[in-house]
């Protein structure tokens, strides 16, 4: 069987380092960069990301990776957005000013609400039949973020619960949004995230 080879998109604001680990330890090989010719040869496309949007889009701008990965999704490469990474893939975000993202899944991001603040450990609750995440995977995943993607019905997989549901996992086709940390989540997480690249490599 082949070895899967994930491009884990190096833009200066991403969570690298363990989300590097986790592939590696998943049996993956990893490619840490952002030459484009390296990410489109790879069988999936991780996008990681902690910080604010606006920062994190103006350094996709300025390596020149924007248009490069929209015409990558439309050539059918598979793709993972993680946190923050899976904010980008929304068409636009309102974290302190309204920014444009990369517009690969409807969608705005917008202030979590009332709990200002998800941290910690929560469950998610897999929505319908999506064969990437399987019921057994509704386990607690680690969450650090205080804006949330919000998708039309359509494009949501998956939702956690505070004080109401909302988004934790987009899908459009070969793309996928996840906003919790598998790779901070011990077993789950990395069970996770190996059936999500396996299911879209596939």
């Amino acid at each position: 069987m082949k070895r899967i080879t994930a491009g884990l998109v190096d833009y200066g604001a991403g969570n690298i380092a363990s989300v590097s680990r986790a592939l590696t330890g998943l049996g993956y090989r990893c490619r840490i960069t952002r030459d484009m010719e390296t990410l489109a040869a790879a069988d999936v496309m991780i996008l990681p990301g902690v910080g604010a949007f606006p920062a994190a889009m103006a350094a996709l701008h300025q390596h020149r990776l924007v248009d490069f990965i929209q015409n990558q999704a439309r050539r059918g490469q598979p793709m993972i957005g993680i946190c923050l990474g899976m904010q980008l893939l929304a068409e636009t975000s309102s974290e302190h000013r309204l920014t444009s993202g990369l517009g690969l899944i409807p969608g705005q991001v917008v202030p979590l609400g009332d709990a200002r603040w998800h941290i910690g450990w929560n469950t998610i609750e897999v929505l319908g039949d999506e064969p990437l995440l399987k019921p057994s995977d509704a386990k607690s995943l680690y969450f650090n973020h205080s804006y949330v993607f919000e998708a039309p019905a359509e494009y949501r997989v998956c939702v956690s619960r505070l004080e109401s549901p909302f988004t934790v996992a987009v899908r459009r086709g070969n793309i996928v949004g996840l906003q919790f940390h598998p790779e901070k989540s011990q077993i789950a997480g990395r069970e996770l995230l190996k059936n999500v690249i396996e299911g879209l490599v596939q």
